[in-house]
């Protein structure tokens, strides 16, 4: 699904151009909300709506927007894999993430893909036009509270921790799936899928499902 938008809510005078920015959150009333504050600030236009990483990424070939401002935390492909590749065949669009997480983990992961800016969803309205002028101005914006976040040290990364197929299967795990469902998915054996169970649960020094749930949410694997 992806929404696209004609016509422009600019004030004549404001821009020379208007500023072309394309919406991704999986919430739809979340993106709504967004996109109403957004169409509020003379200058800015929503050029599309996405709800998932892998339409954001069709959508800004498409039409190669100014900024991209995405949540990190959707369905399917998630938002810092999609700013990745974005980052990467379109140097030149600026990635600002609108999250909920603020946590040294999420916003340096960010940063390391490409992101150039970072917001967070409970801050007040005024700050996202002021972050939608300071990308497009000087490249980047960082909230107060986030850049004091990026002078602390980060924890270790999942991928830091476990292997890609141990990351893969506690995703799974995480999400209630038994030991024949993520055998079945990932083309292994259940008894192979309980002894990487067993060897995560000993890296990570956890003893229980829920347990497990929690890191898995804590490093923005799954949502909460």
């Amino acid at each position: 699904m992806y929404k696209k938008e004609e016509g422009t809510n600019m004030n004549p005078g404001a821009f020379t151009r208007p500023i072309r920015v394309i919406l991704a959150d999986d919430h739809d009333l979340v993106r709504s909300g967004i996109k109403a504050l957004l169409t509020m600030i003379d200058g800015v236009h929503v050029v599309a709506e996405a709800r998932d990483g892998a339409e954001l990424i069709t959508l800004v070939d498409d039409l190669l927007p100014d900024v991209v401002m995405t949540d990190i935390s959707m369905p399917g492909m998630d938002g810092i894999t999609a700013i990745a590749q974005i980052h990467s065949k379109h140097p030149e669009v600026r990635l600002l993430v609108l999250s909920m997480y603020d946590t040294v983990d999420f916003v340096k992961r960010a940063v390391a893909n490409g992101a150039c800016g970072y917001l967070m969803k409970d801050s007040p309205p005024f700050e996202l036009e002021q972050a939608m002028r300071s990308v497009m101005a000087t490249g980047s914006y960082f909230s107060p509270a986030i850049a004091q976040r990026l002078l602390q040290p980060s924890e270790p990364t999942a991928d830091d921790e476990l292997t890609h197929r141990q990351v893969e299967i506690l995703k799974l795990i995480a999400q209630g799936r038994a030991s024949k469902e993520i055998a079945y998915e990932l083309g292994l054996s259940p008894k192979t899928v309980d002894v990487h169970r067993a060897r995560i649960m000993e890296r990570l020094r956890l003893n229980d499902i829920a347990s497990l749930t929690l890191y898995a949410v804590r490093k923005g694997l799954v949502k909460p």
